[in-house]
């Protein structure tokens, strides 16, 4: 791991569902020396960014935000331009327009990876509270952020984002956060920031992506976790703090943090909520 950040610039480009800015001062001093980084449930990078690994594999099962990251990395000055004109055109009527590109799936197909990451960049940017949302049948569905002089281009991030992601050497895949582990071997270490496990109805919201994961979902993550132990592998994961997450790894070190969060869908319920970061190794 880098012990100083060569790239102060670099930080998460798009506002992401329980993203960890508010806890990278928890987080980082936790993270051990490792050969190779992993991050399964890249989301906002947060961490990643924040640690700047000089090895890193990354994943999610987003194929939209893992698109945005190998756009940024092969071609910034391009998605800049897409950006650029996003800007131009900003208005309620074009938002819905670029919105609503995804219901037609030969219309959608047809766009390039660049304009992909662009539209997602430009709707992540202007939506409401910056909600990256998505319906059962994988369409973007949050509306209209009514704001002034949204941060559209921001052309800083990503050309540090792109001198980092080429600097260090960061493998960058989409799919299944068990894949993204295969072949791991004792020496790395893996930070899991899975979706939260629901602790209310208020909470329960998934819809970063089409499918939930639920109960079932998060004991099979908890295996997983068990198999990272057995192969003396550390690994740090985050989750929602409530008894059936602290009873499934009560095995592992459990502590428990606040958070602030602005994203939710009712604004009522923003605020700080208890989390908790469950590791397998005791600091040196």
């Amino acid at each position: 791991m880098a012990a100083n950040n060569p790239y102060p610039l670099v930080s998460p480009i798009l506002k992401w569902v329980g993203g960890k800015r508010q806890l990278l001062d928890y987080i980082t001093p936790l993270i051990p020396k490792c050969s190779t980084y992993y991050e399964p449930f890249v989301g906002g990078g947060a961490v990643l960014f924040a640690k700047q690994p000089k090895k890193a594999i990354i994943n999610d099962s987003n194929s939209e935000l893992i698109n945005v990251y190998k756009v940024i990395k092969s071609n910034p000055e391009e998605l800049i331009h897409k950006l650029i004109v996003h800007k131009e055109h900003n208005c309620e009527d074009y938002f819905y327009e670029i919105r609503a590109l995804d219901r037609d799936k030969d219309t959608f197909d047809s766009l390039s990876d660049i304009d992909k990451a662009a539209r997602i960049i430009y709707l992540n940017k202007t939506c409401y509270n910056g909600l990256f949302r998505v319906n059962s049948s994988g369409e973007f569905n949050a509306p209209w952020g009514k704001y002034k002089n949204p941060n559209i281009i921001n052309g800083t991030t990503i050309n540090a984002l792109n001198k980092y992601l080429n600097k260090a050497n960061v493998i960058i895949k989409c799919g299944d956060y068990k894949d993204a582990l295969r072949g791991i071997r004792k020496g790395a270490f893996v930070y899991l920031d899975p979706p939260y496990f629901p602790i209310s109805s208020s909470s329960s919201f998934t819809g970063y992506t089409a499918a939930g994961f639920g109960e079932e979902e998060q004991i099979a993550l908890k295996k997983q976790c068990d198999l990272l132990d057995r192969r003396g592998v550390k690994f740090l994961l985050s989750n929602s703090s409530c008894k059936f997450i602290e009873d499934l790894y009560s095995e592992y070190i459990i502590t428990k943090v606040g958070a602030k969060r602005a994203i939710n869908a009712k604004p009522d319920k923003r605020g700080e909520v208890d989390e908790v970061l469950v590791r397998n190794y005791e600091l040196d």
